[in-house]
């Protein structure tokens, strides 16, 4: 199976102030705010739900071709994926533009600050499903609004059955552009907040909703997933990680786990432990695609972890 990722490309450069930012903003100042941070680190990682996703879902040994919008400053990254065999043919550069890209600063009290810059990524709707040839599975991610719609229904007319994941884009839609979304998806996969602020902005129930899909998908962290499919929810466990480090990208990669386990077939249980230890893999590293998968070693650590292997 060939697995279609539509979502967004992004460089993160993240910067670390070791201190905090209360001790340098004046509160009764807020109103004529202009403070400079000295941030002595700094790292710029590749990202993008569309990245992210097509990186695990391709060490896993999947078939990922991610679709996406990208600026005249990409070469880097599409250094970075010809490196690791992620498919570009349908990664567009879109000229006179910059890649999305997100520009964050902790402190010490792991407060932030971030700007975000979309770039390219406000032309996602320039691409199209049809464009990309042999595909029996796909996702919308988090991307421009018009492209998240248009790449929805284009999936649909098609018939390639697909995973809508709102991620961050949600609050973009509103209450009846959501509820066609999840229309037309065969799966919906959202955290514990995003389902709950999308019961409320359609107005209909988590257990409404899930009954409008083949399979309705809720990422609860350190507790796990919930499955809601075939008139069951199937209780997720989590997967303790050997170390903590970074929770960024955690739930693309569980994405890719899901979409793993459609590609290959498994049932509901096993495609929701393949996504969660995957997730748990990725939380040992900083960034978003610095983990290494090796498949053989994955499914040994499934043995190990949920006592029977992946067929």
């Amino acid at each position: 199976m060939t697995t279609l990722i539509c979502g967004s490309f992004a460089f993160d450069t993240i910067m670390v102030f070791p201190d905090q930012f209360g001790r340098h903003i004046l509160p009764d100042r807020l109103h004529i705010l202009n403070v400079s941070f000295m941030v002595p680190t700094m790292r710029r990682e590749f990202g993008g739900c569309a990245g992210n996703i097509a990186y695990n879902l391709n060490a896993l040994g999947g078939k990922a071709v991610p679709m996406g919008t990208v600026g005249e400053d990409f070469l880097p990254y599409a250094q970075w994926m010809d490196r690791h065999g992620i498919a570009r043919g349908h990664v567009t550069e879109v000229p006179g533009t910059y890649t999305a890209q997100a520009f964050i600063t902790t402190d010490l009290d792991d407060n932030q600050i971030t700007a975000f810059h979309p770039g390219a990524m406000g032309e996602s709707h320039r691409n199209r499903v049809a464009d990309a040839a042999g595909v029996t599975l796909g996702i919308v991610s988090p991307d421009g609004r018009q492209g998240m719609i248009d790449h929805a229904r284009q999936f649909a007319e098609a018939g390639i059955p697909f995973i809508f994941d709102p991620g961050q884009g949600l609050p973009m839609f509103e209450g009846a552009e959501l509820l066609s979304f999840v229309d037309q998806a065969d799966y919906v996969c959202v955290n514990d907040y995003e389902a709950q602020m999308l019961a409320t902005r359609t107005d209909v129930s988590i257990a409404k909703l899930a009954a409008r899909t083949r399979a309705f998908i809720v990422t609860k962290g350190a507790e796990g997933s919930e499955i809601h499919a075939d008139g069951h929810v199937y209780h997720i466990p989590p997967v303790r990680a050997d170390k903590v480090c970074d929770p960024t990208g955690c739930g693309d990669a569980y994405r890719a786990g899901l979409l793993f386990g459609l590609e290959k077939g498994f049932d509901w249980e096993t495609s929701g432990r393949v996504a969660s230890l995957l997730g748990s893999l990725k939380i040992e590293y900083n960034g978003t695609q610095n983990h290494t998968i090796d498949a053989e070693a994955f499914g040994e650590r499934f043995a190990k972890v949920f006592g029977y292997r992946l067929n």
